[in-house]
């Protein structure tokens, strides 16, 4: 199999800020780029491909996103309606922001038209796009912003507070334009009169198209680079492989385009193939059905926590459109596999990804599917099982999970790169055993990342949060296993002197970190304690916190 570690092409950036950040070559994992599906030019802009082609080739008419208005009422736009936009807002970036390929925009917004046409903007006008959670508080969003070097934001409107919060925190951020709003000031109003053609970027086809950044166990964000081509690849490998979809699919589900995992099921996947894709703000497990009913939806993309949740909800509901269901963001446990097949019929397509590599890697079809397991590698993909010196382990044995194929880990100017980078392996953080043939068992995490209804919190992040309130002497915060949720965040205290140890203080504690940072990060349990239990050096001892959280000590 033919393998590279680096192509660098002529590069359309003349911000080279992203290139210039990528890690040095011999730092790259093992890159396989051999299957014909993979066969891409050089010159290549993935929004082009993605979005203007289905134009090009006669599908301009057909529908490419649907959505609700503030009445409820459906809108649907056509491919042709979507190209206008995004050309609109890409001229600009260009004309009137006077932005040059490879510049940094920031992307704030939830699952809407107008936040996905900002992302196909952004990569036809050659910048790259930091699209980040709708959740984030200022202070998660300054270090994104700091370490990508942003300039530009395009924001929903309904997220300004804390954007503005951001913006007075970085002074790099010189414009903000809110979208989903009217007046001076707005990107509506930039946009009228605008022409609807854009001479795409000729970018390179390894020139960087986004940064996705993830929390890692210490809060410190990473910010992972991801070409043009490796765009390209999600959308060739794991929906080939497992959707086969169609032009007459339509997708769903909950999963932000700030996450890779929405960026894939939610836009790019759909965008490939011709398909429509409908985008909601937010939804409960009774709304996602309601919207496969009402939108007659056929592939869905959620968290094993909303299907777990949904199963018991579906007789009230005409799922009968649905043939697919993916799972992705959490391990999925075979009851929930067995509950949601038992209540529709549909097996659940189990998938492992990661944001260094941009989706999913490890999946089956339904005719593949193997109780308990989470799949097997995808075309395209190797994995291995490698013990702690780095040699494969024998079938059965539990150890890293190691994976490489044609994307991986280009961390942004970041030491952790050796780290999830070893002998050419992406060492992705998952502990598992694999069988003899090749499928793969999810154990546990090998680091400190809390995985909750498919959102991944880091411990400390959140230790941080609760220490700046008034009444914390000490705290550590582990996952704690939950049927519902896979993990929740469990926060053990140590209270200063002269505050109570009870529901109250507790709860306090509970919306003081909602305050701070992400809402979704909060401890869902808070347990006070004496002491923590810490080695003789003062560290905390995380493991017998996650035993205590266990039931296992």
């Amino acid at each position: 199999m033919t393998s590279i570690r680096s192509a660098a092409s002529r590069t359309a950036h003349i911000d080279t800020f992203a290139r210039d950040n990528l890690p040095p070559p011999d730092q790259w994992p093992e890159l396989l780029l051999d299957l014909p599906e993979l066969a891409y030019p050089a010159r290549l802009n993935c929004a082009a491909e993605l979005l203007d082609r289905n134009v090009l080739e006669g599908r301009g008419e057909r529908p490419a996103i649907h959505a609700s208005d503030a009445d409820g009422r459906v809108i649907t736009a056509t491919y042709r309606q979507v190209l206008a936009r995004a050309n609109q807002i890409a001229r600009v970036l260009r004309d009137d922001l006077g932005l040059m390929p490879g510049t940094r925009v920031l992307l704030r917004g939830p699952n809407n038209p107008m936040m996905a046409a900002c992302w196909f903007a952004v990569i036809k006008a050659g910048c790259v796009a930091v699209a980040t959670m709708p959740l984030l508080r200022a202070k998660e969003l300054q270090p994104v912003i700091d370490r990508a070097r942003a300039t530009v934001a395009l924001c929903d409107v309904h997220l300004a507070d804390e954007m503005e919060r951001a913006r007075t925190l970085c002074p790099s951020l010189s414009r903000v334009l809110y979208f989903n709003g009217s007046g001076a000031g707005s990107l509506e109003a930039a946009l009228e009169g605008k022409p609807t053609d854009f001479d795409n970027v000729d970018t390179a086809i390894d020139d960087v198209a986004l940064i996705a950044f993830t929390s890692g166990t210490t809060g410190q964000p990473k910010g992972t680079l991801h070409f043009h081509r490796d765009v390209m690849a999600m959308c060739d490998l794991f929906p080939r492989s497992c959707l086969k979809p169609t032009q007459d699919d339509i997708f769903c589900g909950t999963p932000p385009l700030a996450f890779t995992f929405g960026l894939g099921g939610m836009l790019c996947f759909p965008f490939r193939f011709g398909a429509s894709t409908v985008l909601s703000e937010r939804l409960t497990p009774e709304g996602l059905l309601e919207t496969i009913t009402r939108h007659r939806a056929s592939i869905v993309f959620t968290a094993p926590t909303f299907y777990r949740m949904m199963s018991p909800l579906v007789p009230r509901h005409d799922v009968s459109s649905l043939r697919k269901a993916v799972s992705a963001g959490e391990a999925l446990p075979d009851a929930t596999r067995q509950l949601f097949k038992q209540a529709t019929g549909i097996e659940i397509l189990d998938g492992l990804g990661s944001t260094e590599m941009i989706h999913i890697f490890v999946s089956h079809s339904e005719e593949s599917v193997r109780r308990g397991a989470t799949g097997h590698a995808i075309r395209g993909y190797q994995v291995a099982i490698l013990d702690e010196s780095g040699q494969p382990c024998p079938p059965g044995t539990v150890g890293r999970l190691a994976v490489k194929g044609p994307t991986g880990c280009r961390y942004l100017a970041d030491p952790r790169q050796a780290d999830y980078v070893q002998n050419g392996w992406n060492i992705t953080g998952d502990a598992f055993r694999m069988d003899e043939d090749g499928y793969l068992y999810y154990e546990a995490r090998t680091d400190d990342m809390i995985i909750s209804a498919g959102y991944n919190i880091a411990g400390p992040e959140v230790e941080v949060a609760l220490l700046t309130h008034p009444a914390v002497a000490d705290c550590g915060v582990v996952g704690k296993p939950d049927a519902e949720r896979g993990q929740i965040v469990k926060a053990y205290v140590v209270l200063k002197a002269g505050h109570a140890a009870d529901a109250t203080t507790a709860r306090a504690l509970q919306d003081h970190v909602k305050a701070t940072v992400a809402p979704y990060k909060y401890p869902r349990e808070v347990e006070f304690v004496g002491a923590l239990p810490r080695t003789e050096t003062g560290k905390i001892q995380r493991f017998r916190l996650r035993q205590m959280a266990a039931g296992t000590l």
